[in-house]
């Protein structure tokens, strides 16, 4: 039965479409993820900036650690 169906798959009168239909339905789905959601403006508005961006403005757990770090060293501790 496996066998059957790598070898359906090896044949490349079968891969191309199968192909064909995986690109495509991700390029749709990418083209869905982009352009639907309520909160689609704010989202790619944000993604303009990380090229900009520094390394600790986009790991917010290094942040974080810092915000910590600091509060102890306040607290003397």
């Amino acid at each position: 039965m496996i066998g059957d169906i790598f070898a359906w798959l090896g044949s490349m009168e079968n891969s191309k479409p199968l192909a064909l239909i995986l690109f495509f339905s991700t390029f749709v789905g990418i083209i869905l993820y982009v352009y639907t959601g309520k909160r689609r403006k704010q989202r790619l508005e944000s993604y303009k900036d990380i090229p900009f961006m520094d390394d600790d403005e986009l790991d917010p757990t290094r942040q974080k650690k810092q915000q910590v770090k600091k509060d102890e060293s306040a607290n003397g501790k």
